[in-house]
C-alpha cells in the first residue's frame, strides 16, 4: 500500500474519538451529528462493481446488521433501484429533491428487505451535475441526508462514476467512502486519481476503503493485485452475483452462504468497526 493511500486508510475522518462529525465541523446541528452514519460507494471508472457493492452492502446493514437502512441510488442508469424492485414512475422526479422541489421522504419507498428503504435514480439525473454547479451550494447533498438522517442509522449512496460535482458533494458528506476497484492496472489508476483529488481538494475527508471486486483467482494478475495489497477486502467474481438482476434482490436474500454472500459480509464487518459501532 502505498504511503498517500495509507494515510487516507488509516487517518480519515470516521476513526476514534479525535474525529469530528462534518456538520458538527461546520458549526451545524442534526441528526448526522448522532448516531447515523452516510456510506458512499464510489469510483472514478464505470464497471468496476460499484452498484453490486451497494445494494449488498445496504442490504447487510438491514438484515445481518439490524441497522434502519436507506439506499439512495445517485447513479441515473438506475441499476440498483431495479435490483431492489423499482419500477420507474411516468415522471422523473429525482433530480427534483435537488431542487427542493420535493422532499425525499415523499420519493422513499420500501424495499421487500425489512428494514431497508430506497430513495430510487431515475433518467433526470443526467442534469444533477449541471444543476448543482448552477445552484452553488457545495453542500445541498449534506443538507438533504442531514434532513433524513433521524430516521435512519446507515445511508447508503451509489454513486455516479467520473469526478464530478455530485463526487464533490459526496466527498463533503460522506462518513467513509468505499471504492471498488477490479485487480487490473486501469482500475488501481483510477484509485490512485481519487487518492490524489483528495489529498488535495479535500482535506479532513472521509476515510476511504479499497475493495477488490470481482476477482477471479484463476486469473494471474488478479493474483498478482490481490497479494500485495493482503489487506483489501475482496469480492469475488461469482455467479450469484450474476444473477442479482435475475432476482432483483441481494445476493444475502438467495445465496447468502455463498462465498459472495459471506464476503459481503465480512465486508459489512469491516465497515461497521471502522464506523465505530460493529456488532458481530
Amino acid at each position: 500500500m502505498s504511503a498517500a493511500l495509507a494515510e487516507l486508510f488509516h487517518k480519515g475522518k470516521g476513526d476514534g474519538a479525535a474525529n469530528v462529525d462534518f456538520f458538527a465541523r461546520n458549526g451545524e446541528q442534526g441528526a448526522m451529528a448522532r448516531d447515523s452514519k452516510l456510506v458512499a460507494i464510489y469510483s472514478l471508472k464505470g464497471g468496476v462493481g460499484k452498484t453490486t457493492l451497494s445494494v449488498n452492502l445496504a442490504a447487510e446493514s438491514a438484515l445481518r446488521r439490524g441497522k434502519k437502512t436507506l439506499l439512495w441510488d445517485l447513479d441515473p442508469q438506475a441499476a440498483a433501484s431495479f435490483i431492489l424492485g423499482h419500477e420507474p414512475d411516468k415522471k422523473a422526479r429525482a433530480k427534483s429533491v435537488f431542487e427542493r422541489d420535493v422532499s425525499p421522504d415523499k420519493l422513499i419507498q420500501r424495499t421487500a428487505i425489512e428494514g431497508l428503504d430506497l430513495l430510487p435514480a431515475d433518467i433526470s439525473l443526467r442534469g444533477l451535475d449541471g444543476l448543482l454547479a448552477s445552484l452553488g451550494k457545495k453542500k445541498r447533498l449534506a443538507k438533504l441526508v442531514e434532513s433524513i438522517s433521524d430516521q435512519y442509522d446507515r445511508i447508503y449512496l451509489d454513486c455516479p462514476p467520473g469526478l464530478t460535482e455530485t463526487s464533490e458533494q459526496m466527498m463533503r458528506a460522506a462518513d467513509i467512502i468505499i471504492v471498488p476497484v477490479i485487480p487490473s492496472p486501469l482500475s488501481q489508476r483510477a484509485l490512485d486519481d481519487v487518492v490524489a483529488h483528495l489529498k488535495e481538494y479535500h482535506k479532513g475527508h472521509a476515510p476511504l476503503l479499497p475493495v477488490f471486486s470481482m476477482v477471479d483467482r484463476r486469473r494471474s494478475l488478479h493474483i498478482a493485485a490481490t497479494s500485495a495489497k493482503p489487506d483489501w477486502p475482496r469480492i469475488p467474481m461469482a455467479s450469484a452475483v450474476e444473477q442479482m438482476a435475475l432476482h432483483r434482490a441481494p445476493v444475502g436474500s438467495f445465496a447468502h452462504r455463498s462465498p459472495a454472500g459471506d464476503a459481503f459480509h465480512m465486508l459489512s464487518g469491516v465497515i461497521e468497526r471502522k464506523l465505530g459501532k460493529a456488532k458481530d
